[in-house]
């Protein structure tokens, strides 16, 4: 076997640094079995088909009927969903990763047959229990005003006065009218009915401006909703029974209209005692046989939506599936015999396309006359990334800022240890991090059970807990190395390394200032920072100085580890010119002045400075540039410092035209002579390859030089954010602390300080997790966020390639879940 035949078979297997090779394939199917050739696609879930109808428009295509006929059966469905949630059926729990498939001789047309009897038998039930509905409000309705009638003139002549004084009548000024008992029918119309309750004083003002105050008008609430609820919000329907007394047929007439202006339902009310008391019998009675016919009726009605909602969301999957099947092969090519299909597959993955085809077809016991070939192609590649549970989160970071281009180095690898490391930078304490860590250690394990909620909130911590569970234990460990847990130093070392010596008289608690005698200095702390630091004085100026220089120093490092990697990329690319004209050049000037910078940074650390005075590094940065080769006698670091620093500054203006220049011109020789780009595809513009411009190439090396320069300061000052995040955490943590538990401490009664511990334990447990660590927590994680996309990925990824979207049912599933979701 050849090197070459090697070199190619190591890139077709699967990697994390790089995406899947690619190729473009081309299927010819004969159209008999085509829709289970496209049906097994999709359940394998690797080829992205290409549209090869984009000049046709949606109605041109040939499978536009089949796709509406599953758009009326998901119609159906909708319908069904609708009635199961309006009788609040509980849901039932499936297998989340189960996937129906049709069996036997079970077709979308036997689906749809049996989905529409399903239907009409629902709708028959449901226009049986809605007039069954009607005539049980109406009977309720009358059952009300005969009820409230009888109170009313019961009522009435039991006080004899039919100018009783009632809140709910209005003054009739009519003496005429005030002569005749509310019971007295020889001369007055009693006219009685329902109308809602937020209707009831409209419709008192119209009755009586069109009836000139010629009426006695009185309305008497109703406790019970009605059963029919509000059609705009949804909200139960209050209603009042009017009684309404008036003069003549005319003024009856105009009571009728308004009450059918105002939907407002009038019922016959005899004047008769004994004639109400008998319709209200039968009404009852009526009422009571009703009321059984309603409820067998009701029940029918949702044991059929519970039989329905057994299969509900096979038959939406198989629905779905389907449509999606024939939207793909409104994408082939109609042959006389066969169509025609291109897309990308992996590489590596073709023969076993190949095999589950052929054994799925002879399953059926159909023709396997399915051909697949690869085609050449000028079209961009797409980029396929695999992941697994545990690093789906870490790649869904990265193609947030973009999707890599094809083959181009995938930052997510490195982002799996470099995004928790420079989190927990800022993050850093045992306790803290023990705590994160804990937590993610538990959705972990019980992550089966968890995947089951449905909470939005809860879904994005989920997905990413494996990146917290990684933050949490990068946190423990930074905690270490900052000696600090909850804020308080931990001496699990020695800590007889200091000689102290008394400064100064006690004051009055008998409390006196010591400082350590460096020349009788014995062993230094193992590992992480020495407790006497932390409860020394000067604590904060020395953790600003430290934590600020080693931001600088792990910024630098980050940076030029990105650098780095772009000679990967060009060496995969086999571009010796970007090698040349960017890579080295960009280099170089990374070192001169940033990498120079962290090491006088770590040799300033490495020197005894006993006696004398360090030089400030900020001043030396500045003055290499404003006087290149000289250094002040009491401003040098080490000897040569100025040669050292003019030959770097000499190296990073040398950079400067070398990135500028280089570039552009060596790719207009290299095209010179190319000939016009001929594309004999109809690939959609974006896909399309790009013809070499110099201008073009000039003006992006041009804009892309000044970036790059500039950016050094900037992104070198934007890792200072890991201090000030770093000193913000532990100040936080040391005030709730002090504020809190220091307290409770101080209490000189056992009893009382016993109970405050417990009581305000509970309080500084409550404000560390909900300020330090979710708001700090999530702080943190945007700057870190921000460190690898803009300063970190910069560097080296471009970031301009496209998704690999494989027809898949497995994600159609899934995206069907979760609309069901939200509906």
């Amino acid at each position: 076997m050849t090197s070459k035949e090697n070199e190619h078979k190591e890139d077709l297997e699967s990697s994390f640094l790089r995406s899947e090779v690619m190729s473009y394939v081309q299927f010819y199917i004969p159209n008999e079995i085509a829709k289970h050739v496209v049906s097994e696609i999709g359940e394998i879930g690797l080829v992205q088909f290409v549209d090869l109808n984009r000049n046709l428009s949606a109605f041109q295509k040939v499978y536009v009927q089949e796709i509406r006929k599953c758009d009326e059966i998901e119609r159906e469905l909708r319908f069904f969903r609708s009635q199961i949630k309006n009788e609040n059926l509980p849901p039932i729990k499936r297998d989340i990763n189960h996937n129906p498939k049709f069996t036997g001789n079970e077709t979308i047309d036997t689906l749809k047959e049996k989905i529409k009897q399903h239907e009409i038998k629902l709708i028959e039930s449901n226009a049986n229990q809605n007039n069954m509905n009607k005539s049980y409000v109406q009977l309720i309705q009358l059952k009300n005003v005969l009820e409230k009638v009888d109170e009313y003139l019961t009522d009435s002549n039991y006080k004899g006065d039919s100018q009783k004084s009632d809140e709910n009548q209005i003054e009739i000024p009519d003496s005429t009218l005030l002569e005749h008992t509310p019971n007295s029918t020889k001369n007055f119309r009693l006219i009685a009915g329902v109308i809602e309750r937020n209707k009831v004083y409209s419709f008192q003002k119209i009755v009586w401006r069109a009836l000139r105050g010629n009426l006695l008008f009185h309305h008497i609430e109703v406790e019970e909703p009605n059963i029919e609820k509000s059609t705009d919000d949804g909200e139960p329907i209050y209603e009042d029974v009017f009684i309404i007394m008036v003069h003549g047929a005319e003024l009856v007439n105009k009571i009728k209209r308004i009450c059918d202006a105002f939907n407002a339902v009038i019922y016959d009310v005899p004047d008769d005692k004994d004639t109400r008391n008998k319709n209200m019998q039968d009404v009852n009675s009526r009422l009571s046989d009703i009321k059984k016919v309603l409820d067998q009726t009701r029940r029918t009605r949702v044991d059929q939506l519970s039989e329905i909602q057994k299969d509900l969301n096979d038959w939406s999957i198989l629905v779905r599936k389907e449509k999606s099947v024939y939207g793909q092969m409104n994408l082939f090519k109609n042959e006389q015999q066969s169509l025609i299909a291109e897309g990308w597959v992996p590489t590596n993955k073709i023969d076993e396309i190949r095999s589950t085809i052929s054994r799925a077809m002879e399953e059926r016991k159909m023709p396997t006359s399915v051909v697949i070939n690869e085609k050449e192609t000028v079209r961009l590649k797409p980029t396929y990334n695999i992941t697994n549970k545990f690093t789906k989160c870490f790649q869904s970071i990265v193609d947030s800022y973009g999707i890599a281009s094809y083959r181009e180095i995938n930052p997510a690898l490195y982002t799996i240890i470099t995004f928790p490391f420079l989190f927990a930078i800022m993050f850093g304490d045992i306790g803290h991090g023990i705590l994160m860590f804990l937590a993610a250690l538990v959705i972990c394990i019980k992550e089966k059970q968890l995947a089951l909620i449905d909470n939005e909130i809860f879904s994005m911590l989920f997905s990413g807990r494996y990146v917290v569970l990684l933050m949490g234990a990068f946190s423990i460990y930074t905690g270490f190395v900052y000696n600090e847990m909850f804020a308080k130093p931990l001496s699990l070392f020695s800590t007889k390394n200091w000689v102290w010596e008394n400064q100064g008289t006690p004051d009055e608690e008998g409390f006196i200032n010591q400082s350590g005698d460096l020349s009788q200095f014995k062993n230094a702390y193992p590992f992480g920072m020495d407790p006497a630091w932390l409860d020394a004085e000067n604590k904060l100026i020395f953790m600003n100085s430290y934590k600020m220089k080693m931001s600088v120093v792990i910024g630098v490092i980050h940076m030029i580890f990105g650098t780095i990697l772009s000679v990967f990329n060009f060496a995969h690319f086999r571009s010796a010119i970007n090698i040349v004209g960017v890579f080295i050049p960009e280099l170089i000037f990374m070192i001169s002045i940033f990498g120079y910078l962290a090491f006088t940074i770590v040799y300033k650390w490495c020197t005894d400075w006993t006696g004398g005075n360090p030089p400030s590094l900020l001043n030396m940065l500045i003055n290499m540039f404003l006087s290149p080769g000289n250094v002040e006698e009491d401003e040098q670091l080490y000897s040569g410092q100025a040669t050292i620093q003019l030959i770097l500054v000499l190296l990073a203006v040398i950079c400067i035209p070398w990135l500028l220049l280089y570039k552009p011109f060596a790719l207009k020789m290299k095209h010179k002579n190319d000939k016009p780009l001929e594309i004999n595809e109809d690939i959609e513009e974006e896909y399309a390859p790009k013809e070499f411009n110099f201008s073009d190439e000039f003006i992006n090396r041009a804009v892309g030089t000044i970036e790059y320069c500039l950016s050094g300061i900037s992104h070198t000052a934007s890792y200072l954010r890991l201090w000030a995040l770093s000193l913000a955490h532990g100040q936080l943590s040391e005030v709730l602390w002090n504020m809190l538990l220091d307290m409770a401490f101080n209490f000189e009664n056992p009893v009382v300080r016993t109970i405050a511990i417990f009581a305000i334990f509970a309080a500084w447990f409550t404000l560390t997790v909900a300020i330090l660590l979710l708001m700090e927590g999530l702080s943190a994680f945007l700057h870190a966020l921000r460190l690898h996309w803009v300063e970190f990925n910069s560097k080296f990824f471009a970031g301009v390639g496209y998704k690999f979207t494989p027809f898949s049912f497995r994600k159609i599933i899934k995206r069907l879940r979760e609309e069901s979701k939200t509906n």
